[in-house]
């Protein structure tokens, strides 16, 4: 799938299991905030906005007592279906402008469904804990919808802090915040 990309034409399933033990034991890196919101706009799709996915990463920054300029990476729902991909964009706009670097991981895993949320926690720990690059967003030409500043060459996390988004059917919609706990 080709999130953001003007030639995208929707979701590609894909499989996937993750396990994220969570304690309450200092460590370097932690789950620093979370958001949730349920817009309940549609059955299936988003609020064409993206009302409920804003609220939910508004959500997640207040929990995490962080102000949108100290997040280094936001890791997008990103399906590459234009209604998703166009509200989540303008949604990531209100709250961020286009100062954080922004992609999705689905073309690398597909979209798990179920194991989204729980697969991109886990890849947003492992990009924090081995100091890896982002995931780049393979776009042949950016849709013209979207104003988000993505991810399109080799770059490194500049910021202690990760907001990984999922929307799922219903809108159902969950922000977390994943960062380092020291300066």
């Amino acid at each position: 799938c080709r999130p953001f990309d003007a030639q995208r034409n929707g979701i590609n399933i894909g499989e996937s299991a993750a396990f994220m033990l969570l304690s309450r034991q200092p460590t370097d890196i932690a789950l620093l905030g979370v958001g949730d919101s349920s817009d309940a706009h549609h059955i299936s799709a988003p609020h064409p906005e993206g009302n409920g996915a804003e609220q939910a990463m508004s959500k997640a920054l207040k929990d995490a007592g962080l102000t949108p300029n100290q997040i280094g990476y936001i890791n997008a729902h990103g399906t590459a279906t234009p209604l998703n991909d166009s509200m989540e964009s303008k949604a990531i706009y209100r709250l961020f402008g286009q100062s954080v670097p922004v992609s999705s991981t689905k073309p690398l895993t597909g979209h798990t469904l179920g194991a989204a949320s729980a697969t991109e926690a886990a890849i947003a720990w492992h990009l924090l804990k081995y100091d890896l690059p982002l995931p780049k967003q393979h776009c042949q030409d950016k849709a013209t919808d979207i104003d988000v500043s993505l991810v399109e060459s080799l770059a490194k996390l500049e910021g202690k802090a990760i907001l990984s988004n999922s929307f799922a059917f219903g809108g159902n919609n969950i922000s977390l915040i994943f960062g380092y706990t020291h300066d």
